[in-house]
């Protein structure tokens, strides 16, 4: 019955996605109503998070599938080496199971009020149950083969999910944009898959992890890198296009173009978290490599720290947000580099409870809002929307690791082991996490006061819809209200976790046998996890601690002055916007990576593609192949048309010469 449970936790959504995806469209007659698609749809994605609940709770009882023994299919056997689709379940994939079927299953749900007058309504439902299928075979592989599958799969259909307004160009724009950078990561992703399967001649996990010993000592031929080193790397770039790391992360806030619920979808528990599920899982080959760890750490710092900085001035509700998960992602890919592999895994799975929540609450805003986005247009809404209000605070709580929430735990936790590493870089990096909780605190209250408290802007502002709707004598203006139940609902479940559930797995998943025998860490050289075991006193005695580190009052003070500068005295905003305008230049561009893409790589590929234009295709196939042959055809028949003159006698004048000719060369020939 278990092995019965790990195939509805991994086909049922795919079942749902088909059924409406075929019958729900145009495609297949429209043979299946708006309520019957999403009830469909939902119903697989909660037979899925109900197989993997009941998965998560077999494992813990020390029942799990090892690689060799969950073969699935063999898809090719080349050589005597096997490419199979199969599962491992661990403590790992049950744990990434549920969080991925729980945060899909409150978005599916979400989805039938924020989409309930959207065209496309059955066919958006279809998109989000093979998402959350494509994830699901990603966490739930025994091997690199189906590993990739899944990364592609989840990369295809967020493409298809950011573009689902296709008659919108900024959404064909961020989707085309999401998928190419994808490409990039993908590309080392995959001569990283390449390298270790040349090495070890397996796709296998376990059999992989069986020969890692093999790479010790091992040369790149041809270079002094170790191709340890080189593969970590290769799979790292994999991870930094899939989980948005500098400078790979431009893709994501543009994203924001898509539907909300899927906002919700991408950035909380399902596609941008691969990367990290990714490393975790290969945490045997990165530990033999410090050379990977330092460019793990240096590159996770980075975007936890510049990326919140480009938060502070987002006027978009769901860009702050946006930018608030390439944060917290830097904060994972941190913990990584530092082998704290298991605490990044925690961070991933508290993230993905108060992210969606905030995302979601970002959506109900909008629809209470009537779609404005603008949080300028906003303020003082938690006179009408308190559900919204109460649960957002939460999620913010959460997010700045406020003791005692669930972000408290891991984000926490992440800052400690970053001060303990002994990795190259770890300075910069603990520098960046501190910094960086100041930063996180005071661009998620600054749109928390804005949007909630203060005055109500949304009366000085009249949209074109306003004035549209005042020219055909209808009220001017909207009144804000609260979102429907269907909304609502999902919020508050979703509050539920991002405030206990931190408390409640802290130890077992960091300081107990959660992950033993799953994620692997060399303590002798990394004895980060060690360490923090050895001052671990409980959940209530680290709480009550942080009250008197530096982090607590770091978020205090992001707290407290954005109050102040958003509340009490918005001049201040103004006044720093004028005084420090180069840097809010520099900010506003996004540190000018977008324009130096479009000018190095799209301008690259415009200059390559016009070279090969005007020189391979028109100068030497049109001009010299196609219209040469066909100029030296015409010039040939010109020449050989002078000897067709129509008299009999200069034909038999050309006979008499070809015979001389023919003679005289046979008889040469007989005589040699």
């Amino acid at each position: 019955m278990i092995k019965t449970a790990y195939l509805l936790a991994a086909f049922s959504p795919l079942v749902g996605a088909i059924l409406t995806g075929f019958w729900g469209t145009a495609f297949g007659g429209n043979k299946l109503g708006r309520s019957v698609c999403h009830w469909i749809a939902i119903l697989g994605v909660l037979i899925a998070a109900l197989a993997s609940a009941w998965t998560l709770a077999d494992v813990m009882h020390g029942n799990t599938l090892s690689a060799e023994q969950g073969t699935l299919y063999t898809w090719a056997l080349l050589a005597g080496i096997k490419l199979e689709i199969g599962f491992q379940i661990d403590t790992l994939s049950a744990m990434m199971m549920c969080v991925v079927t729980w945060v899909s299953l409150m978005v599916h749900i979400y989805t039938i009020g924020y989409m309930k007058e959207e065209e496309g309504y059955q066919r958006f439902f279809s998109y989000i149950s093979l998402f959350t299928f494509s994830m699901m075979m990603l966490v739930m592989s025994n091997n690199m083969l189906q590993l990739f599958f899944g990364w592609e799969a989840v990369g295809l259909v967020s493409y298809l999910l950011i573009g689902f307004y296709y008659t919108k160009p900024s959404a064909l724009f961020a989707n085309m944009k999401a998928f190419l950078v994808n490409r990039v990561g993908d590309f080392g992703f995959v001569l990283g898959i390449g390298l270790i399967f040349a090495y070890t001649g397996s796709m296998n996990y376990s059999e992989i992890f069986a020969k890692a010993d093999t790479f010790k000592g091992l040369l790149l031929p041809g270079t002094d890198w170790m191709v340890i080193t080189v593969a970590c790397i290769c799979l790292f770039i994999g991870a930094m296009g899939k989980s948005a790391q500098f400078p790979l992360h431009v893709w994501l806030p543009d994203s924001m173009e898509g539907p909300t619920p899927i906002s919700a979808l991408i950035h909380a528990a399902t596609m941008v978290t691969a990367g990290i599920f990714m490393v975790a899982r290969m945490s045997p080959l990165f530990e033999m490599s410090d050379t990977a760890l330092s460019f793990i750490l240096i590159i996770g710092a980075i975007t936890a720290l510049f990326m919140g900085f480009l938060g502070i001035i987002q006027t978009d509700i769901k860009r702050v947000v946006a930018y608030s998960t390439l944060s917290q992602l830097g904060y994972m890919t941190v913990a990584l580099g530092a082998s704290a592999y298991s605490v990044a895994i925690f961070h991933l799975m508290t993230h993905a409870f108060f992210k969606a929540l905030l995302f979601l609450a970002a959506g109900s805003v909008i629809v209470g809002m009537h779609h404005e986005q603008d949080i300028r247009k906003m303020g003082g809404l938690y006179k009408y929307m308190r559900i919204t209000w109460i649960t957002s605070l939460i999620g913010s709580l959460a997010l700045i690791g406020t003791p005692f929430f669930s972000g408290f735990y891991s984000k926490e936790t992440i800052i400690e082991a970053v001060a303990n590493t002994t990795i190259f870089g770890a300075g910069f990096a603990h520098f960046a996490v501190l910094a960086g909780v100041f930063v996180t605190a005071f661009y998620s209250f600054r749109m928390y006061f804005i949007v909630f408290h203060g005055k109500e802007r949304f009366r000085d502002s009249q949209t074109e819809t306003d004035q549209e709707m005042q020219n055909h004598s209808h009220p001017m203006g909207h009144e804000p209200h609260e979102s429907p139940a269907v909304i609502t609902v999902p919020l508050m479940l979703l509050a539920i976790p991002s405030v206990i559930v931190g408390a409640i797995a802290v130890e077992p998943l960091l300081y107990g046998d959660f992950f033993k025998d799953v994620i692997f860490v060399n303590f002798s050289a990394h004895p980060v996890m060690e360490h923090l075991k050895t001052h671990w006193h409980g959940v209530l005695a680290y709480g009550l601690h942080a009250f008197l580190t530096l982090p607590f009052w770091l978020a205090v003070a992001g707290v407290v002055s954005s109050g102040y500068i958003y509340l009490r005295n918005p001049a201040i905003a103004e006044k720093c916007k004028t005084l420090f305008s180069p840097l809010y230049t520099l900010l506003d561009n996004k540190y000018y990576l977008d324009r130096f893409n479009e000018w190095f790589f799209a301008g690259g590929a415009r200059l390559l593609g016009r070279g090969l234009w005007k020189g391979a295709d028109q100068t030497f196939i049109d001009g010299w192949l196609v219209n040469g042959s066909a100029r030296f055809i015409a010039w040939f028949a010109g020449v050989v048309r002078q000897f067709q003159s129509g008299y009999i006698y200069h034909y038999a004048f050309a006979m008499i010469i070809g015979v001389l000719f023919l003679i005289t060369f046979f008889s040469s020939a007989f005589n040699k």
